[in-house]
């Protein structure tokens, strides 16, 4: 069986919302967030990040300093004993109408050819709308966080996940769950 997967936003998900970050020392994990993932990964899924970052194409910042913003994101990360499996990044503006962006699947695709998993078999969690919308075209199960902006878009109703929850530790907990009665029924239905 192929491993599993969790695709997760970066900005209002894992780290706190900056618009257009573009300074490594503002990359701040938020509370909970590195307990979540090290659980996740104790679980023995794999870690995907996928993260719109058209302030690249808006010329706020360029390739350069969105690897320092990973590379700082990835000591915190390893500080905590987390390591991606992953990191992809769309560049474009929204109006650019690439394969990339979220909610299209480009960037999924491209983690899935890399990383080989099945992405109806994965779990996306992230605070915007394009998130979830990602998540139902790659037949994922949903997660909308309330931080970053997660509280307003769940506020707005304009997309339904799977589950809205507080933050991405309460995501992991589901996950934890879910697995569980997966595991379960693939018990039962082994039995003779």
């Amino acid at each position: 069986m192929k491993r599993r997967f969790v695709v997760l936003d970066r900005d209002g998900t894992i780290i706190s919302q900056r618009p257009y970050l573009s300074d490594p020392q503002q990359v701040e994990l938020i509370p909970g967030a590195a307990a979540a993932l090290r659980n996740l990964q104790k679980l023995g899924l794999g870690l995907a990040l996928v993260t719109n970052q058209s302030g690249i194409g808006r010329n706020y910042f360029n390739e350069t300093r969105l690897e320092q913003i990973h590379r700082r994101l990835g000591e915190l990360l390893e500080a905590e004993g987390i390591v991606l499996d992953g990191i992809y990044s769309c560049p474009h503006l929204p109006d650019d109408n690439c394969a990339c962006r979220k909610p299209r699947p480009g960037l999924v695709d491209l983690a899935v050819k890399e990383l080989n998993f099945d992405p109806r078999e994965a779990f996306v969690v992230g605070d915007d709308a394009c998130d979830v919308e990602l998540g139902q075209q790659i037949g994922a199960a949903t997660f909308l966080v309330r931080t970053g902006y997660g509280s307003r878009v769940a506020a707005e109703g304009r997309v339904t996940p799977d589950y809205t929850v507080n933050g991405v530790y309460q995501a992991a907990r589901i996950i934890e769950l879910l697995l569980s009665a997966d595991s379960g029924r693939r018990q039962n239905a082994q039995r003779p």
